[in-house]
């Protein structure tokens, strides 16, 4: 079949290594893709925005499968524009894909259906929100309800954080996300990754990641997209999976058929484990990045077989294999990220740091300029390695790092600690 994959980052490059090597796949594109993704197949140049236009480029080129990853173009109702038009989509469509468009909206899902989640407010002026956060005092987390590219959350500390989180969000800092706000309850715990696959009816488990969103070693900093990931997450073992599913996951599949927009596509559910058990802190609707780029390096089946089964409705009975390894991919970042990121340094060395057949490096913000592979975004590199415990992966993936020659680039140097410190014992 001819496939087409929506998206130009990590996550894409990720799918796109993985994708092609499937035997089902006779042409494979991209769009607009990356430097990396025109290895595995053509990069198109496409307005996502234009539902028409994908189509009929679908219809000229003969795709019959678009996977849609990031956000942004399904929040946008993309995957129910090509499925009217008769394609097969993996994606939610815009009324299913409110789980990650719309914070408000999940939190009062999970009321509705009694999800476990944080306590929670909702708020369309500043002065409601900021008597919310006097009365419930600080640690307190203040949201923009809408796409706000992984950027629009501050954990505050005290409640004078919490005001400038909430001002900054009515101010416009991050545009129409920020016109409704969400503050809820700060969770003690550990986040967790917790991915399904979903066909409208069935959900299955496809693996469980952490990420580290602070910018800084320690975790400290601001929020960012992800700086780096690892899989499997220890804390989610078999019980704690089958709890998330039963409490979580289960009940919004149903509460979403049940108000006519049925999920299908990935449900990426961001979690804390408590005391008492698994909580939601939120939905993504499409796989995690840089969370996807360690799934694509354990699973081991071919990945394309899987996604059409959720595009079709036809999940039931699959259950996909995985490597026993674990994986780990560490974010290479141009100067400035997560702020102002600086666009335009060369980057060298790929080929070398990518050698051992355990290590992949997957673009995530590249362009080719005269000739040379430059930065072109924040998150720039994911630089992917796996190995028999997190420890080894680690090594592996940092051993590539120090091969690539970037003088401008930085990353965090302890990703995975949580996992390597109960490796250590």
């Amino acid at each position: 079949m001819n496939v087409l994959l929506i998206g130009s980052g990590g996550r894409e490059h990720a799918l796109a290594w993985k994708m092609a090597q499937s035997p089902l796949v006779e042409k494979l594109f991209a769009a607009p893709g990356n430097p990396g993704i025109a290895a595995h197949g053509e990069c198109v140049q496409l307005d996502l925005a234009d539902h028409q236009a994908v189509v009929n480029f679908c219809r000229l080129q003969g795709v019959t499968f678009v996977v849609v990853g990031p956000e942004a173009p399904l929040v946008d109702g993309l995957a129910g524009s090509l499925q009217d038009a008769g394609l097969a989509v993996f994606g939610p469509t815009a009324a299913a894909a409110r789980l990650e468009g719309s914070k408000g909206f999940t939190k009062d899902l999970c009321a509705k259906y009694s999800i476990p989640t944080a306590g929670y407010g909702r708020f369309t002026d500043a002065a409601s929100a900021r008597a919310y956060v006097e009365k419930m005092g600080a640690p307190i987390v203040v949201k923009a309800d809408g796409l706000a590219a992984g950027k629009g959350v501050t954990i505050a500390m005290s409640e004078d954080e919490a005001y400038a989180a909430i001002d900054d969000c009515f101010a416009g800092a991050f545009g129409g996300a920020g016109a409704e706000v969400v503050v809820e309850e700060f969770l003690e715990g550990e986040e967790a990754s917790f991915f399904c696959l979903c066909d409208g009816k069935a959900a299955i488990p496809f693996g469980t990641a952490q990420d580290h969103k602070r910018v800084g070693e320690g975790d400290t900093g601001p929020n960012t997209g992800g700086m780096g990931a690892y899989s499997p997450a220890p804390v989610m073992d078999d019980a704690m999976m089958e709890r998330t599913m039963r409490e979580i996951i289960e009940p919004t599949m149903r509460g979403m058929a049940e108000m006519g927009a049925p999920f299908t596509g990935v449900l990426y559910a961001g979690l804390m484990i408590t005391r008492d058990g698994p909580s939601l802190i939120e939905y993504n609707v499409r796989f995690g990045d840089p969370e996807c780029q360690v799934l694509m390096l354990r699973l081991k089946d071919d990945i394309v077989p899987i996604l059409k089964a959720a595009a079709d409705g036809a999940l039931e009975g699959i259950n996909p294999s995985w490597r026993e390894e674990a994986a780990m991919t560490v974010v290479m970042a141009a100067p400035g990220y997560p702020a102002s990121a600086e666009k335009g340094s060369v980057i060298r060395g790929l080929e070398e740091a990518s050698e051992p057949t355990e290590v992949e490096i997957f673009h995530a913000g590249t362009a080719m300029k005269g000739g040379e592979l430059t930065a072109n975004g924040g998150r720039v590199l994911n630089v992917t390695a796996r190995g028999k415990t997190v420890t080894e992966a680690a090594a592996k993936a940092y051993e590539a790092v120090d091969k690539v020659n970037w003088p401008e680039g930085f990353c965090r140097r302890d990703i995975g600690w949580r996992a390597i410190e109960r490796e250590r014992g």
